[in-house]
């Protein structure tokens, strides 16, 4: 029912497809691959990938390691999972040996844990989410799953308020400056309340908190936003 191909097929296409779209050889991949550290990703090597040799049971010799695809990302001027998940060219992708290939973008949202896999069924052409206890007897699956891809929600988000909240602060210093009036402080006020529930959560999650400016940092400390004061890090590495 399940073929061989695997993500490093792809990633082998890819790799040619994006080798080409750069007018490199294969040696001048290497030399690439070299310049960033890789030296064993060698023209040898990077033949082997691109060819797929098979053995006797029709398995790749020479798989892509996970160590490569950074690599081989960095040297051909593409984001590294779009040459194991190419968006717009493929029309399926493995997955796992013991299910079907999907569609691309779904199984990008898997990885960057932006939904559960889907890998059960088809039933009534449906796909679901593995419902088993792990191992038998422990946690559900898909329960594991949320609670570990937690932090690939939290993150992005972050990103957004942290960026909401430099504007409004911005838009409020330079209306201070013009002698307007309060509603440009309020309106930064409220977004960095925002801000400091979500980083309040990402604590409470066990989570590292990326670099704030320190003014930021003390105006949400000076009015008690955060459960825990001490647990950001300002721009500069002194906390």
């Amino acid at each position: 029912m399940h073929s061989h191909q695997t993500a490093s097929d792809t990633t082998a296409g890819e790799v040619r497809r994006h080798r080409t779209r750069l007018g490199l050889n294969r040696q001048q991949l290497a030399d690439e691959c070299a310049r960033l550290g890789a030296v064993d990703l060698t023209y040898a090597a990077i033949t082997n990938i691109e060819t797929g040799r098979r053995d006797k049971d029709g398995k790749r010799r020479r798989e892509v390691t996970v160590d490569e695809l950074l690599v081989l990302g960095l040297a051909l001027a593409v984001p590294p999972l779009l040459l194991v998940l190419p968006l717009g060219s493929e029309q399926t992708v493995p997955t796992v040996p013991a299910a079907d290939p999907r569609d691309p973008y779904t199984v990008w949202k898997w990885v960057t844990g932006a939904e559960t896999p889907t890998l059960a069924g088809p039933v009534n052409g449906r796909h679901y989410a593995d419902s088993r206890p792990i191992a038998g007897d422990g946690p559900k699956w898909s329960a594991a799953w949320g609670a570990a891809a937690y932090p690939a929600s939290l993150y992005p988000e972050f990103e957004k308020r942290r960026e909401a909240v430099h504007r409004a602060y911005l838009h409020a210093e330079a209306e201070q400056a013009k002698g307007g009036d309060s509603t440009a402080r309020t309106e930064y006020l409220h977004r960095l309340e925002e801000l400091a529930q979500h980083i309040n959560d990402m604590r409470l999650a066990g989570l590292t908190i990326p670099t704030l400016r320190p003014d930021l940092i003390d105006d949400m400390r000076g009015l008690d936003m955060l459960t825990d004061p001490n647990g950001l890090t300002p721009d500069g590495g002194q906390k």
